[in-house]
Protein backbone atom coordinates (compact mmCIF):
# COMPACT_ATOMS: atom_id res chain seq x y z
CA UNK A 1 0.00 0.00 0.00
CA UNK A 2 1.07 3.58 -0.59
CA UNK A 3 2.31 5.49 2.49
CA UNK A 4 -0.34 7.40 4.41
CA UNK A 5 1.82 10.54 4.30
CA UNK A 6 4.27 11.42 1.54
CA UNK A 7 6.31 14.61 1.73
CA UNK A 8 8.87 15.56 -0.91
CA UNK A 9 11.02 18.71 -0.85
CA UNK A 10 8.80 20.58 1.61
CA UNK A 11 9.77 24.22 2.11
CA UNK A 12 8.05 26.67 4.44
CA UNK A 13 9.03 30.35 4.56
CA UNK A 14 7.58 33.14 6.67
CA UNK A 15 7.31 36.79 5.72
CA UNK A 16 8.45 38.98 8.62
CA UNK A 17 9.01 42.75 8.95
CA UNK A 18 12.75 42.13 8.61
CA UNK A 19 12.52 39.80 5.61
CA UNK A 20 11.77 36.20 4.75
CA UNK A 21 12.66 33.44 7.23
CA UNK A 22 13.11 29.85 6.07
CA UNK A 23 11.59 27.53 8.70
CA UNK A 24 11.64 24.27 6.69
CA UNK A 25 14.26 23.81 3.98
CA UNK A 26 13.48 21.01 1.58
CA UNK A 27 12.68 17.95 3.69
CA UNK A 28 11.26 14.63 2.48
CA UNK A 29 9.77 11.74 4.45
CA UNK A 30 6.92 9.24 4.58
CA UNK A 31 4.66 7.82 7.28
CA UNK A 32 3.41 4.31 6.59
CA UNK A 33 -0.01 3.08 7.66
CA UNK A 34 0.07 1.95 11.28
CA UNK A 35 3.56 3.37 11.79
CA UNK A 36 4.85 5.86 14.39
CA UNK A 37 7.42 8.34 13.11
CA UNK A 38 9.02 10.76 15.57
CA UNK A 39 10.51 14.13 14.69
CA UNK A 40 13.09 15.43 17.17
CA UNK A 41 15.33 18.47 17.37
CA UNK A 42 15.83 21.77 19.15
CA UNK A 43 13.29 24.57 19.38
CA UNK A 44 13.28 26.39 16.06
CA UNK A 45 14.41 23.33 14.09
CA UNK A 46 11.14 23.25 12.12
CA UNK A 47 9.45 20.29 13.85
CA UNK A 48 6.16 21.96 14.73
CA UNK A 49 5.95 23.91 11.48
CA UNK A 50 6.29 20.63 9.59
CA UNK A 51 3.55 19.00 11.64
CA UNK A 52 1.13 21.91 11.34
CA UNK A 53 1.71 22.20 7.60
CA UNK A 54 0.27 18.69 7.19
CA UNK A 55 -3.09 19.97 8.47
CA UNK A 56 -3.02 23.42 6.84
CA UNK A 57 -2.01 25.31 9.99
CA UNK A 58 1.47 26.50 9.08
CA UNK A 59 0.53 29.96 10.35
CA UNK A 60 -0.02 33.52 9.11
CA UNK A 61 2.51 34.74 6.58
CA UNK A 62 3.57 31.20 5.71
CA UNK A 63 4.55 30.30 2.15
CA UNK A 64 4.36 26.52 1.62
CA UNK A 65 5.94 24.78 -1.35
CA UNK A 66 6.48 21.08 -2.00
CA UNK A 67 7.19 18.75 -4.90
CA UNK A 68 4.68 16.40 -3.27
CA UNK A 69 2.43 16.68 -0.25
CA UNK A 70 0.00 13.75 -0.05
CA UNK A 71 -2.25 12.75 2.83
CA UNK A 72 -4.14 9.45 2.50
CA UNK A 73 -3.69 9.58 -1.26
CA UNK A 74 -4.95 13.17 -1.50
CA UNK A 75 -2.79 15.97 -2.88
CA UNK A 76 -3.23 18.80 -0.35
CA UNK A 77 -0.88 21.37 -1.88
CA UNK A 78 -3.71 23.45 -3.36
CA UNK A 79 -6.23 23.00 -0.55
CA UNK A 80 -8.35 25.97 0.43
CA UNK A 81 -9.64 26.63 3.99
CA UNK A 82 -12.84 24.69 3.25
CA UNK A 83 -10.80 21.69 2.08
CA UNK A 84 -8.58 21.83 5.15
CA UNK A 85 -11.61 21.82 7.46
CA UNK A 86 -12.61 18.52 5.88
CA UNK A 87 -9.09 17.11 6.38
CA UNK A 88 -8.71 18.20 10.00
CA UNK A 89 -10.41 15.82 12.37
CA UNK A 90 -11.45 13.36 9.66
CA UNK A 91 -8.19 12.45 7.92
CA UNK A 92 -5.77 13.86 10.48
CA UNK A 93 -6.17 14.71 14.16
CA UNK A 94 -3.89 17.19 15.94
CA UNK A 95 -2.89 16.97 19.62
CA UNK A 96 -1.05 20.08 20.83
CA UNK A 97 1.22 20.50 23.84
CA UNK A 98 -0.84 22.92 25.92
CA UNK A 99 -4.34 21.54 26.27
CA UNK A 100 -5.52 24.48 28.39
CA UNK A 101 -4.81 26.85 25.49
CA UNK A 102 -6.01 24.42 22.81
CA UNK A 103 -9.39 23.72 24.41
CA UNK A 104 -12.01 26.48 24.29
CA UNK A 105 -12.31 27.82 27.87
CA UNK A 106 -15.94 28.85 27.22
CA UNK A 107 -17.12 25.39 26.19
CA UNK A 108 -17.48 22.19 28.13
CA UNK A 109 -15.27 19.23 27.33
CA UNK A 110 -18.30 17.44 25.91
CA UNK A 111 -19.07 20.32 23.54
CA UNK A 112 -15.44 20.41 22.40
CA UNK A 113 -15.34 16.71 21.56
CA UNK A 114 -18.89 16.76 20.18
CA UNK A 115 -18.05 19.51 17.67
CA UNK A 116 -15.91 17.10 15.66
CA UNK A 117 -18.76 14.58 15.56
CA UNK A 118 -21.20 17.23 14.36
CA UNK A 119 -18.88 18.92 11.85
CA UNK A 120 -18.14 15.67 10.06
CA UNK A 121 -21.65 14.21 10.42
CA UNK A 122 -20.43 11.15 12.26
CA UNK A 123 -23.44 10.81 14.58
CA UNK A 124 -26.79 12.52 15.00
CA UNK A 125 -27.75 14.85 17.83
CA UNK A 126 -29.38 12.08 19.87
CA UNK A 127 -26.36 9.81 19.72
CA UNK A 128 -23.79 12.53 20.31
CA UNK A 129 -23.73 12.51 24.14
CA UNK A 130 -23.27 8.75 24.23
CA UNK A 131 -20.52 8.89 21.64
CA UNK A 132 -18.71 11.67 23.55
CA UNK A 133 -18.85 9.61 26.76
CA UNK A 134 -17.49 6.62 24.85
CA UNK A 135 -14.57 8.66 23.49
CA UNK A 136 -13.73 10.05 26.93
CA UNK A 137 -13.83 6.53 28.33
CA UNK A 138 -11.60 5.39 25.47
CA UNK A 139 -8.88 7.79 26.63
CA UNK A 140 -9.38 6.65 30.25
CA UNK A 141 -10.96 9.86 31.52
CA UNK A 142 -12.62 8.87 34.82
CA UNK A 143 -16.37 9.51 35.18
CA UNK A 144 -16.76 10.44 31.49
CA UNK A 145 -20.37 11.69 31.76
CA UNK A 146 -19.46 14.09 34.58
CA UNK A 147 -16.24 15.20 32.89
CA UNK A 148 -18.15 15.97 29.71
CA UNK A 149 -20.11 18.63 31.63
CA UNK A 150 -16.96 20.27 33.02
CA UNK A 151 -14.88 23.10 31.57
CA UNK A 152 -11.15 22.74 30.78
CA UNK A 153 -10.04 24.81 33.79
CA UNK A 154 -11.78 22.31 36.07
CA UNK A 155 -9.49 19.49 34.93
CA UNK A 156 -5.86 18.76 35.76
CA UNK A 157 -3.19 18.99 33.07
CA UNK A 158 -3.25 15.25 32.48
CA UNK A 159 -7.05 15.11 32.21
CA UNK A 160 -7.07 18.06 29.80
CA UNK A 161 -4.48 16.35 27.62
CA UNK A 162 -6.61 13.20 27.52
CA UNK A 163 -9.68 15.26 26.59
CA UNK A 164 -7.68 16.82 23.76
CA UNK A 165 -6.74 13.35 22.49
CA UNK A 166 -10.42 12.35 22.64
CA UNK A 167 -11.26 15.36 20.47
CA UNK A 168 -8.46 14.48 18.04
CA UNK A 169 -9.62 10.87 17.57
CA UNK A 170 -13.36 11.64 17.51
CA UNK A 171 -13.39 11.71 13.69
CA UNK A 172 -11.53 8.38 13.55
CA UNK A 173 -8.62 9.89 11.58
CA UNK A 174 -6.05 7.69 9.90
CA UNK A 175 -3.27 9.98 11.13
CA UNK A 176 -2.73 11.40 14.61
CA UNK A 177 -0.21 14.25 14.88
CA UNK A 178 0.98 14.73 18.47
CA UNK A 179 3.03 17.91 18.97
CA UNK A 180 4.89 17.69 22.32
CA UNK A 181 1.92 15.91 23.96
CA UNK A 182 3.76 15.00 27.19
CA UNK A 183 5.89 18.09 27.85
CA UNK A 184 5.39 19.47 31.39
CA UNK A 185 3.43 16.38 32.51
CA UNK A 186 4.67 14.34 35.46
CA UNK A 187 6.04 10.87 34.79
CA UNK A 188 2.91 8.93 35.74
CA UNK A 189 0.57 11.07 33.62
CA UNK A 190 3.15 11.00 30.83
CA UNK A 191 3.12 7.20 30.97
CA UNK A 192 -0.69 7.24 30.67
CA UNK A 193 -0.56 9.50 27.60
CA UNK A 194 2.09 7.30 25.98
CA UNK A 195 -0.10 4.24 26.58
CA UNK A 196 -3.01 6.06 24.93
CA UNK A 197 -0.92 6.83 21.87
CA UNK A 198 0.26 3.21 21.74
CA UNK A 199 -3.37 2.06 21.91
CA UNK A 200 -4.27 4.32 18.97
CA UNK A 201 -1.41 2.86 16.99
CA UNK A 202 -2.50 -0.68 17.88
CA UNK A 203 -5.93 0.24 16.50
CA UNK A 204 -4.32 1.00 13.13
CA UNK A 205 -3.79 4.75 13.45
CA UNK A 206 -0.54 6.23 12.14
CA UNK A 207 1.32 8.57 14.50
CA UNK A 208 3.56 11.54 13.81
CA UNK A 209 5.12 12.40 17.16
CA UNK A 210 6.89 15.73 17.63
CA UNK A 211 9.05 15.76 20.75
CA UNK A 212 12.31 16.99 22.25
CA UNK A 213 12.18 14.16 24.83
CA UNK A 214 14.28 11.34 23.38
CA UNK A 215 13.24 8.92 26.13
CA UNK A 216 9.59 9.41 25.17
CA UNK A 217 10.47 8.82 21.53
CA UNK A 218 12.23 5.58 22.46
CA UNK A 219 9.02 4.18 23.92
CA UNK A 220 6.68 4.57 20.95
CA UNK A 221 8.46 5.39 17.67
CA UNK A 222 9.40 3.01 14.85
CA UNK A 223 11.54 5.57 13.04
CA UNK A 224 13.09 8.91 14.00
CA UNK A 225 13.76 12.03 11.92
CA UNK A 226 16.31 14.41 13.44
CA UNK A 227 15.79 18.03 12.37
CA UNK A 228 18.13 20.98 12.67
CA UNK A 229 17.74 24.42 11.11
CA UNK A 230 14.83 23.28 8.98
CA UNK A 231 16.58 20.22 7.56
CA UNK A 232 16.58 16.50 8.32
CA UNK A 233 20.17 15.68 9.29
CA UNK A 234 19.63 12.01 10.17
CA UNK A 235 16.87 9.45 10.05
CA UNK A 236 16.50 5.76 10.69
CA UNK A 237 14.98 3.03 12.89
CA UNK A 238 14.63 4.13 16.50
CA UNK A 239 16.78 1.38 17.98
CA UNK A 240 19.68 2.00 15.62
CA UNK A 241 19.54 5.78 15.76
CA UNK A 242 19.44 5.97 19.56
CA UNK A 243 22.10 3.31 20.10
CA UNK A 244 24.50 4.25 17.29
CA UNK A 245 23.80 7.76 15.96
CA UNK A 246 25.89 8.79 12.97
CA UNK A 247 25.44 12.56 12.77
CA UNK A 248 27.35 14.75 15.28
CA UNK A 249 24.17 16.72 16.06
CA UNK A 250 22.27 13.55 16.98
CA UNK A 251 25.14 12.50 19.23
CA UNK A 252 25.07 15.96 20.80
CA UNK A 253 21.35 15.63 21.57
CA UNK A 254 21.85 12.22 23.17
CA UNK A 255 24.82 13.45 25.21
CA UNK A 256 22.65 16.27 26.60
CA UNK A 257 20.09 13.92 28.20
CA UNK A 258 20.50 14.14 32.00
CA UNK A 259 20.67 10.97 34.08
CA UNK A 260 22.46 9.37 37.02
CA UNK A 261 25.48 8.61 34.80
CA UNK A 262 25.86 12.29 33.83
CA UNK A 263 26.29 13.53 37.42
CA UNK A 264 29.34 15.74 37.82
CA UNK A 265 29.75 16.19 34.07
CA UNK A 266 28.69 18.97 31.72
CA UNK A 267 25.70 18.14 29.55
CA UNK A 268 26.43 20.82 26.94
CA UNK A 269 29.74 19.33 25.80
CA UNK A 270 31.86 21.51 23.54
CA UNK A 271 33.36 18.38 22.00
CA UNK A 272 30.77 15.75 21.14
CA UNK A 273 31.30 12.59 23.14
CA UNK A 274 33.65 14.24 25.65
CA UNK A 275 31.74 15.82 28.49
CA UNK A 276 33.93 18.12 30.55
CA UNK A 277 33.76 17.90 34.32
CA UNK A 278 31.76 20.58 36.10
CA UNK A 279 33.70 22.77 38.54
CA UNK A 280 33.88 21.11 41.92
CA UNK A 281 31.65 22.44 44.64
CA UNK A 282 32.98 22.87 48.15
CA UNK A 283 31.92 20.27 50.67
CA UNK A 284 28.31 20.76 51.69
CA UNK A 285 28.09 21.14 55.45
CA UNK A 286 24.64 20.19 56.64
CA UNK A 287 24.99 22.51 59.66
CA UNK A 288 25.45 25.55 57.34
CA UNK A 289 21.75 25.87 56.59
CA UNK A 290 20.41 28.53 54.26
CA UNK A 291 16.80 27.46 54.66
CA UNK A 292 14.90 25.42 57.22
CA UNK A 293 11.22 24.47 57.01
CA UNK A 294 9.46 22.83 59.94
CA UNK A 295 6.00 21.27 60.00
CA UNK A 296 4.59 23.17 56.99
CA UNK A 297 0.85 22.69 56.59
CA UNK A 298 -1.53 24.38 54.18
CA UNK A 299 -5.29 23.90 53.90
CA UNK A 300 -7.92 25.16 51.49
CA UNK A 301 -11.23 24.66 53.21
CA UNK A 302 -11.41 21.05 54.30
CA UNK A 303 -8.71 19.99 51.84
CA UNK A 304 -5.16 19.78 53.17
CA UNK A 305 -2.70 20.23 50.28
CA UNK A 306 0.50 20.20 52.37
CA UNK A 307 0.75 18.26 55.62
CA UNK A 308 3.60 18.50 58.17
CA UNK A 309 6.44 18.94 55.66
CA UNK A 310 9.93 19.53 57.10
CA UNK A 311 13.30 19.87 55.38
CA UNK A 312 16.42 22.03 55.23
CA UNK A 313 18.78 23.20 52.47
CA UNK A 314 22.47 23.82 53.15
CA UNK A 315 24.67 26.38 51.43
CA UNK A 316 25.82 25.01 48.07
CA UNK A 317 23.38 22.10 48.23
CA UNK A 318 20.73 21.09 45.68
CA UNK A 319 17.60 19.54 47.19
CA UNK A 320 15.27 17.89 44.67
CA UNK A 321 11.53 17.83 45.27
CA UNK A 322 9.55 15.35 43.16
CA UNK A 323 6.02 14.01 42.95
CA UNK A 324 2.95 13.98 40.71
CA UNK A 325 0.90 17.03 39.81
CA UNK A 326 -1.21 17.88 42.86
CA UNK A 327 1.27 16.38 45.31
CA UNK A 328 1.90 19.78 46.94
CA UNK A 329 5.33 20.59 45.45
CA UNK A 330 4.46 24.04 44.08
CA UNK A 331 2.53 24.95 47.23
CA UNK A 332 5.66 24.22 49.27
CA UNK A 333 7.65 26.39 46.86
CA UNK A 334 5.25 29.32 47.27
CA UNK A 335 5.37 29.03 51.07
CA UNK A 336 9.17 28.97 51.06
CA UNK A 337 9.25 31.96 48.70
CA UNK A 338 7.04 33.93 51.10
CA UNK A 339 4.21 34.18 48.56
CA UNK A 340 1.86 32.05 50.61
CA UNK A 341 1.38 31.85 54.37
CA UNK A 342 1.34 28.38 55.95
CA UNK A 343 -1.52 27.46 58.27
CA UNK A 344 1.03 25.77 60.52
CA UNK A 345 4.79 25.48 60.63
CA UNK A 346 7.64 27.93 60.08
CA UNK A 347 10.29 28.83 57.50
CA UNK A 348 13.69 30.24 58.52
CA UNK A 349 15.95 31.85 55.91
CA UNK A 350 19.62 32.59 56.62
CA UNK A 351 18.96 32.11 60.32
CA UNK A 352 16.12 34.66 60.56
CA UNK A 353 12.32 34.14 60.65
CA UNK A 354 10.86 34.23 57.14
CA UNK A 355 7.30 32.92 57.13
CA UNK A 356 6.11 34.46 60.39
CA UNK A 357 6.94 38.07 59.52
CA UNK A 358 5.47 40.79 57.32
CA UNK A 359 6.84 41.42 53.84
CA UNK A 360 8.34 44.69 55.06
CA UNK A 361 10.63 42.71 57.36
CA UNK A 362 11.59 40.32 54.54
CA UNK A 363 12.33 43.09 52.04
CA UNK A 364 16.01 43.71 52.98
CA UNK A 365 16.90 40.07 52.24
CA UNK A 366 14.25 39.38 49.58
CA UNK A 367 16.79 39.65 46.76
CA UNK A 368 18.82 36.81 48.29
CA UNK A 369 15.97 34.37 47.73
CA UNK A 370 14.80 34.07 44.13
CA UNK A 371 12.06 32.05 42.42
CA UNK A 372 12.09 30.65 38.91
CA UNK A 373 8.40 30.09 38.21
CA UNK A 374 6.91 27.24 36.20
CA UNK A 375 4.91 29.79 34.18
CA UNK A 376 7.36 32.65 33.56
CA UNK A 377 5.05 34.77 31.40
CA UNK A 378 2.63 35.31 34.27
CA UNK A 379 5.51 36.49 36.48
CA UNK A 380 6.63 39.22 34.04
CA UNK A 381 5.21 42.73 33.81
CA UNK A 382 3.69 42.62 30.28
CA UNK A 383 4.73 46.25 29.74
CA UNK A 384 8.41 45.48 30.28
CA UNK A 385 10.94 44.52 27.64
CA UNK A 386 13.34 41.64 28.22
CA UNK A 387 16.05 44.13 29.11
CA UNK A 388 13.90 45.72 31.78
CA UNK A 389 12.62 42.39 33.14
CA UNK A 390 16.17 41.22 33.79
CA UNK A 391 17.62 44.63 34.63
CA UNK A 392 15.17 45.37 37.44
CA UNK A 393 16.74 42.56 39.48
CA UNK A 394 20.32 43.83 39.22
CA UNK A 395 22.02 45.21 42.29
CA UNK A 396 20.97 48.87 42.70
CA UNK A 397 24.66 49.79 43.09
CA UNK A 398 25.42 48.76 39.48
CA UNK A 399 26.19 51.93 37.53
CA UNK A 400 23.41 52.91 35.12
CA UNK A 401 25.91 53.05 32.24
CA UNK A 402 26.96 49.43 32.89
CA UNK A 403 23.51 47.93 33.36
CA UNK A 404 22.99 47.06 29.70
CA UNK A 405 26.30 45.18 29.58
CA UNK A 406 25.36 43.26 32.73
CA UNK A 407 21.98 42.29 31.24
CA UNK A 408 23.58 41.20 27.96
CA UNK A 409 26.03 39.02 29.92
CA UNK A 410 23.19 37.43 31.91
CA UNK A 411 21.27 36.66 28.72
CA UNK A 412 24.38 35.16 27.17
CA UNK A 413 24.85 32.88 30.18
CA UNK A 414 21.41 31.36 29.59
CA UNK A 415 21.91 31.01 25.84
CA UNK A 416 20.14 34.17 24.60
CA UNK A 417 21.47 36.98 22.43
CA UNK A 418 21.34 40.77 22.82
CA UNK A 419 18.80 40.97 19.98
CA UNK A 420 16.10 40.09 22.51
CA UNK A 421 16.74 43.07 24.77
CA UNK A 422 13.99 45.25 23.30
CA UNK A 423 11.42 42.51 22.78
CA UNK A 424 8.42 41.97 25.03
CA UNK A 425 8.13 38.50 26.63
CA UNK A 426 4.86 37.74 24.85
CA UNK A 427 6.82 37.75 21.57
CA UNK A 428 9.19 35.02 22.78
CA UNK A 429 8.85 31.26 22.61
CA UNK A 430 8.15 29.31 25.79
CA UNK A 431 11.78 28.22 26.02
CA UNK A 432 13.05 31.77 25.55
CA UNK A 433 10.74 33.07 28.28
CA UNK A 434 11.98 30.41 30.66
CA UNK A 435 15.59 31.42 30.04
CA UNK A 436 14.73 35.09 30.64
CA UNK A 437 13.19 34.05 33.97
CA UNK A 438 16.40 32.25 34.91
CA UNK A 439 18.54 35.24 33.90
CA UNK A 440 16.41 37.48 36.11
CA UNK A 441 16.70 35.07 39.05
CA UNK A 442 20.49 34.84 38.95
CA UNK A 443 21.01 38.61 38.47
CA UNK A 444 21.35 39.49 42.20
CA UNK A 445 23.60 36.44 42.96
CA UNK A 446 21.14 34.96 45.49
CA UNK A 447 22.01 32.49 48.22
CA UNK A 448 18.94 30.35 47.41
CA UNK A 449 17.03 29.83 44.18
CA UNK A 450 13.68 28.04 44.21
CA UNK A 451 13.43 26.35 40.83
CA UNK A 452 9.83 25.32 40.10
CA UNK A 453 9.97 23.22 36.91
CA UNK A 454 12.62 25.55 35.43
CA UNK A 455 13.52 23.41 32.39
CA UNK A 456 10.20 21.71 31.57
CA UNK A 457 9.65 23.89 28.46
CA UNK A 458 13.21 23.60 27.12
CA UNK A 459 14.61 21.26 24.50
CA UNK A 460 17.44 18.97 25.57
CA UNK A 461 20.32 21.11 24.29
CA UNK A 462 19.08 24.34 25.89
CA UNK A 463 18.12 22.38 29.02
CA UNK A 464 21.72 21.14 29.13
CA UNK A 465 23.04 24.72 29.04
CA UNK A 466 20.73 25.79 31.85
CA UNK A 467 21.52 22.78 34.08
CA UNK A 468 25.24 23.37 33.55
CA UNK A 469 24.71 27.02 34.47
CA UNK A 470 22.86 26.16 37.69
CA UNK A 471 25.64 23.73 38.64
CA UNK A 472 28.27 26.41 37.95
CA UNK A 473 26.42 28.94 40.12
CA UNK A 474 26.29 26.45 42.93
CA UNK A 475 30.03 25.75 42.65
CA UNK A 476 31.18 29.35 42.15
CA UNK A 477 28.89 31.20 44.55
CA UNK A 478 27.72 28.51 46.95
CA UNK A 479 24.16 29.10 45.72
CA UNK A 480 21.68 26.61 47.18
CA UNK A 481 18.89 25.22 45.00
CA UNK A 482 15.46 23.91 45.89
CA UNK A 483 14.82 22.11 42.61
CA UNK A 484 11.24 21.05 41.88
CA UNK A 485 10.72 18.88 38.82
CA UNK A 486 8.67 16.03 37.39
CA UNK A 487 11.72 14.91 35.38
CA UNK A 488 13.48 12.34 37.55
CA UNK A 489 16.47 12.20 35.19
CA UNK A 490 17.08 15.92 35.69
CA UNK A 491 16.72 15.57 39.47
CA UNK A 492 19.11 12.60 39.57
CA UNK A 493 21.69 14.53 37.52
CA UNK A 494 21.59 17.73 39.57
CA UNK A 495 20.47 16.98 43.14
CA UNK A 496 22.37 15.92 46.26
CA UNK A 497 19.27 14.89 48.20
CA UNK A 498 15.68 14.32 47.19
CA UNK A 499 12.25 14.56 48.85
CA UNK A 500 9.38 12.55 47.37
CA UNK A 501 5.90 14.04 47.96
CA UNK A 502 2.56 12.31 47.62
CA UNK A 503 -0.84 13.73 48.59
CA UNK A 504 0.79 16.63 50.44
CA UNK A 505 3.20 14.61 52.56
CA UNK A 506 6.85 13.60 52.28
CA UNK A 507 6.83 9.82 51.86
CA UNK A 508 10.58 9.33 51.32
CA UNK A 509 13.77 11.37 51.47
CA UNK A 510 17.51 10.87 51.44
CA UNK A 511 20.59 11.04 49.19
CA UNK A 512 19.39 11.02 45.59
CA UNK A 513 21.42 7.96 44.64
CA UNK A 514 20.03 5.92 47.54
CA UNK A 515 16.40 6.93 46.98
CA UNK A 516 16.43 6.36 43.21
CA UNK A 517 18.48 3.14 43.36
CA UNK A 518 16.89 1.54 46.42
CA UNK A 519 13.45 3.14 46.85
CA UNK A 520 11.65 2.07 50.00
CA UNK A 521 8.18 3.49 49.45
CA UNK A 522 5.75 1.98 46.94
CA UNK A 523 4.95 5.42 45.55
CA UNK A 524 8.60 6.16 44.82
CA UNK A 525 8.87 2.82 43.04
CA UNK A 526 5.79 3.66 40.95
CA UNK A 527 7.36 6.96 39.85
CA UNK A 528 10.59 5.24 38.85
CA UNK A 529 8.72 2.47 37.02
CA UNK A 530 6.88 5.11 34.95
CA UNK A 531 10.10 6.84 33.91
CA UNK A 532 10.83 6.32 30.19
CA UNK A 533 14.38 5.43 29.23
CA UNK A 534 16.48 5.86 26.11
CA UNK A 535 16.46 2.09 25.54
CA UNK A 536 13.71 1.55 22.98
CA UNK A 537 10.89 -0.51 24.42
CA UNK A 538 9.42 -3.69 22.97
CA UNK A 539 10.75 -6.09 20.40
CA UNK A 540 13.61 -5.38 18.01
CA UNK A 541 12.64 -3.08 15.17
CA UNK A 542 12.59 -5.75 12.48
CA UNK A 543 10.09 -7.85 14.46
CA UNK A 544 7.54 -5.10 14.98
CA UNK A 545 4.30 -5.41 13.04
Amino acid sequence: MAPLVTVEDLRVDFDTPTGQVAAVRGISFTVERGECVAVVGESGSGKSVTARTLVGLAGPGARVRAARLDLAGEDVRTHRPRDWRRVRGRLAGLVLQDALVSLDPLRTVGAEVGEVLTTHGIVGRRERAGRVAHLLDLVHLPEPQRRARQYPHQLSGGLRQRALIASAIAGEPALLIADEPTTALDVTVQAQILRLLAERRAAGVSLLLISHDLAVVAQVADRVLVMRDGRIVEHGPTDRLLRAPEHPYTRQLLAAVPSASSRGRRLAATTVGARAALPACGEVRRDDRVLEARGLTKRYGEHTVVRDVSFSVARGETLGLVGESGSGKSTVARIVAGLLDPDAGTVTFEGAPWSAVRERARRPTRRRLQLISQDPLSSFDPRYTVGKVVGENLDPDVDRRDRRDHVVDLLRRVGLGPDLLDRHPRRLSGGQRQRVAIARAIAPRPSLIICDEPVSALDVSVQAQVLDLLAELRAADGTALLFISHDLGVVHHLSDRVLVMHDGTVVEQGPVGDVFTYPRHDYTRSLLDALPTLVAAGRPQEERP
